[in-house]
């Protein structure tokens, strides 16, 4: 293909996403096919001679999209946002035409100075501080998902904690990293990857009445850990659980992980970002007491996946613990010292270039634009939020916390046990996702069926939130009535 031709379906490509973002709302939000269907429809042979590109488009209109779940739809209320904004889909055209490898400085000294940039200047927008940033001592990196900074958090503590052995000699099966049962499960899978094994994930009680890490529980854990002969490797409090939003004490965790040389990560990966609001800057106290500190751009910051920032006190920690150099990676900018090699602050050694699509984002909309988009979310989860604490037929499972509402349905009055109520709510998210106007999650709380309204979308504006409301309440009446 020459540019030309590029050019002639450039076009094309760009009408047919434009073509789907506009119409959207009209779409179900879930697929409603059977497994196996997609394949049912595919040829099994691949094609011998090249075919029209524009075919493509048709088979992806006929198959791909009745078979997706629309994340970028503004009923999506499951999980925790994909902002897949088309501002950002335009910075990832240009990083894709670039076609850039920047495992390396070398290998493209934009690749790695823009990244540079980027992460220095909003950890100053979030407050992070400036130990946190490169010319502080610190730094930041894009990696591809939160998943991926929890590995190379626990990999750099491990070789801290271990006093550089572990490198050489790997794991003895004396590490211990600290959690919560509401912790996101990429932390026990960054312990399973690195071959501690399950014995090494230490769960830390809540404080009495709440979901978040008891300070008091984990020093008493760590303490009898101590003193069995164990070591202390990472405690990783969270700002904003995926299943209900709860908020670790950070600066408390950390004070008591300090005394025991563990390594305090903060996964923040969905509420992170919303620090670049002042108002919600108090979110992040304690941080400038960890070790490292991740939040995803592609969630809640209008930037399409993969981009999650990660940022480190210790610039040389993650190199120390990762770095491997071979001869053929070998160059003068690398051994002058003089700069990052973002190839040693992640496991692959491929990068491509995620921080242009982040720079388009802040480039097309601004902080000011940024922080817009996320108090316009806060303002209807709070108008939603007190719609519910109103209403009879439901009550809050847990408070407000950002754009997330966490909530039940209260079965009939003529209910013998709390299992009716659960009933109730699992029935009524069954019959919302069913419609296909609304995406709805759920979590437990206590042993309770919860259902999720993370709000968050692209596209969401208030007559969706009032459409889910009110699909809501017709549902919980239907379930109330009975068969």
């Amino acid at each position: 293909m020459d540019p030309e031709e590029f050019r002639r379906l450039g076009h094309r490509f760009v009408d047919w996403v434009a073509d789907y973002r506009a119409g959207l709302g009209e779409l179900s939000v879930r697929a409603a096919v059977e497994p196996g269907w997609v394949r049912g429809q595919l040829a099994a042979d691949l094609p011998e001679h090249p075919r029209p590109l524009e075919e493509l488009l048709a088979e992806v209109d006929r198959v791909v999209v009745p078979a997706s779940t629309h994340w970028q739809h503004p009923g999506f209320f499951g999980y925790f946002p994909a902002n897949a904004s088309l501002t950002s889909l335009l910075g990832d055209l240009l990083s894709g035409g670039l076609g850039t490898q920047g495992m390396l400085w070398s290998t493209s000294p934009a690749c790695t100075e823009v990244e540079q940039v980027l992460l220095d200047g909003l950890a100053g927008a979030l407050g992070l501080g400036k130990e946190y940033t490169f010319d502080g001592g610190g730094g930041g990196s894009i990696q591809d998902s939160a998943s991926s900074a929890a590995l190379v958090a626990l990999l750099a503590a491990l070789h801290r904690t271990s006093g550089g052995t572990w490198r050489e000699t790997g794991t003895d099966g004396r590490e211990r990293v600290y959690v919560t049962a509401e912790t996101h499960s990429c932390m026990a899978k960054a312990v399973r990857v690195t071959g501690l094994g399950a014995q090494a994930l230490q769960v830390v009680d809540p404080a009495p009445g709440s979901l978040a890490m008891s300070p008091d529980a984990l020093a008493a854990a760590m303490a009898a850990d101590t003193a069995a002969g164990l070591r202390p490797v990472l405690v990783c409090p969270t700002i904003g659980t995926t299943g209900t939003g709860a908020v670790d004490p950070v600066r408390e965790i950390a004070q008591v992980s300090r005394a025991h040389g563990a390594w305090v990560h903060v996964d923040a990966a969905w509420a992170g970002v919303a620090a670049l609001c002042p108002e919600f800057r108090d979110l992040l106290d304690g941080v400038e007491l960890a070790d490292s500190f991740c939040t995803d751009a592609h969630k809640w910051l209008l930037t399409a996946f993969d981009a999650s920032m990660l940022w480190v006190r210790d610039g040389a920690a993650l190199p120390a613990a990762l770095s491997i150099t071979p001869e053929y990676l070998r160059n003068a900018a690398s051994e002058s010292g003089e700069v990052v090699d973002y190839r040693d602050w992640q496991v692959p050694l491929g990068r491509r270039f995620r921080a242009l699509k982040l720079w388009t984002v802040i480039h097309g909309l601004g902080l000011e634009g940024l922080r817009a988009h996320i108090r316009g979310h806060v303002a209807l989860a709070s108008e939603l939020a007190a719609r519910v604490r109103a209403d009879p037929r439901f009550t809050l499972a847990t408070p407000p916390s950002l754009a997330l509402v966490c909530l039940r349905v209260l079965g009939r009055d003529d209910a013998l046990d709390d299992r009716a109520d659960d009933q109730a709510t699992r029935a009524v998210l069954e019959r919302v996702n069913a419609s296909g106007s609304a995406l709805l999650t759920h979590t437990v709380v206590d042993g309770r069926y919860v259902i999720r309204v993370a709000i968050g979308s692209v596209g969401t504006q208030p007559r969706h939130v009032e459409a889910l409301w009110t699909a809501l309440r017709e549902a919980a009446d239907a379930v109330r009535r009975g068969p």
